[in-house]
Formats: structure tokens, sequence, C-alpha cells
């Protein structure tokens, strides 16, 4: 009888990994295999563009964030979170120069590369009310990973701010919108993750906000004047979104 009850644990132990077993994270530094999506496998940014630059701005982050002392709001993601410093600075200056806010988006990281900076003290020895997270874009970009994985990593980027910053308030903010069309292949390869990650917030650590009709025309399409690429946003993008969370921000940040 325990032998038939002990090999009965062990299958259910066998089904129980077999499940969680595609998405259990890679030790820091371990390659990622059929069996670990490079989506939630830690790494450091190895595109030849931006290899030289990279790792000097993670260096700047971890000095800036220790000279600013006080941070109460942290933006997290890629290059369109990176923009804040580009073609969204004007707008930035006016909705958190006096917020004590801290941008740690990086161009063309993807869900591993925010881990990894996590990982990497970009949120350690500070005390933020709410973090801002959006990234996904270039797993599907660079990859085409699937939504699910995407998500997967999405959602470990959330467990590790939790563990890090366990008061801390995430608001995760749908992918933005890309291509010019709402069937164009990657727009809908995101919108799909979207509706995976979207399941993540539970309301009281981790709040959900799709803006992205923001940006779109009636029929779904994404114009030059918002995108110019169709992917980034221009300077009246970056204030069509930071005049759509600001109520949501103010509330989550104990403003009101």
């Amino acid at each position: 009888m325990f032998n038939r009850f002990r090999f009965a644990a062990v299958i259910v132990a066998a089904i129980a990994f077999a499940v969680v077993a595609p998405y259990v994270r890679a030790a820091d530094g371990a390659a990622a295999t059929a069996d670990k999506p490079k989506a939630v496998t830690p790494e450091v940014q190895t595109a030849a563009w931006a290899v030289k630059w990279w790792m000097p701005r993670h260096e700047q982050k971890l000095a800036e964030k220790d000279k600013m002392g006080r941070v109460d709001l942290l933006y997290i993601g890629d290059s369109i979170i990176h923009g804040w410093e580009n073609s969204g600075k004007a707008t930035w200056d006016k909705y958190y120069g006096n917020r004590h806010a801290l941008n740690l988006g990086f161009s063309g990281d993807r869900t591993e590369q925010v881990i990894w900076r996590i990982d990497h003290g970009e949120v350690d020895g500070i005390k933020p009310r709410l973090a801002i997270v959006m990234i996904g874009t270039n797993n599907t970009g660079h990859r085409m990973d699937k939504p699910e994985e995407i998500a997967a990593g999405v959602k470990m980027i959330l467990d590790e701010l939790g563990t890090h910053q366990p008061d801390m308030k995430v608001l995760l903010l749908a992918i933005f919108p890309r291509g010019e069309k709402p069937d164009d292949p990657k727009r809908v390869n995101n919108e799909q993750a979207n509706a995976i990650i979207k399941t993540y917030a539970d309301d009281k650590r981790v709040f959900w906000m799709n803006i992205n009709d923001k940006f779109l025309t009636d029929d779904g399409i994404l114009t030059k004047e918002m995108m110019p690429d169709r992917l980034h946003p221009k300077e009246m993008g970056y204030g069509i979104w930071a005049e759509a969370i600001e109520p949501t921000v103010k509330k989550l940040m104990g403003e009101e």
C-alpha cells in the first residue's frame, strides 16, 4: 500500500513539473532551451548595434538611482519607454518632472533583458510607490515569440518586481499596437499576448490598463502621424499616453 501511494505521488509530481517546466526560470547566465524559452531566460543585450551603450546605460541608471535617493515612480520597458528621454521629454517634464521618476527603458530590450536588469540592482535600494511596465513588442519583432512565451516573460518580470519591491504597485500596460492595420501579423501577436497578460492583474498589487485605442483611428489604423515607423510614438503620442493614464497614476501613487 505504501509503495502504491508513493508511486502515485511520484506520478503527480511528474505531471506538475511537466506543466510548469516550459516556464521555469533558468539560472542567471544559463542558456535557453526548448523547455526554457528565451523570453524567460535572463540575458544581457547582445545586439551588435546596442552592446556599446547597453551596459554603460545600466551602470548609469544604477548611479542615477543612487544619486536620486528618493524614487517614487519607475517606468520599465524597451525603446518605447526609453523614448521618454527623446521624443517624449517635454511630456515627461510636464507629468513626471516633479514626481521623483526614473526611466528604466532600454532600446531593443525584450522580456529577458528586463528580468536581468531587475536582478542586477535597478530597482533595489529605493522605495517606489509605482512602476509602469510595458514590454514584449521586441519579443514579437525580433523573434516572433509565441504569445504564451511573451506572457511568461512578463509574468516573471511581475514576480521579480514583487520579490524586490513587495510594497510597490505595478501598472501593467498593454503592449502598444504596431503595424499599419489590425491584421498586421506582429500586431496580432502582441494582441494575443495582451489577452494573456491582462489576466495577471489582481487589482491589489498589479493593475492592468489598455490605452491602445487612443493611438488608432476608428477602423484600427496606426498612422504615421502617430507613430512614424508604426512602432514608436512621436511627441504627440507621448502626450496622449501620459494624459490617458494620469488619473490612474495619481490614484495608484496615492496623490488623490
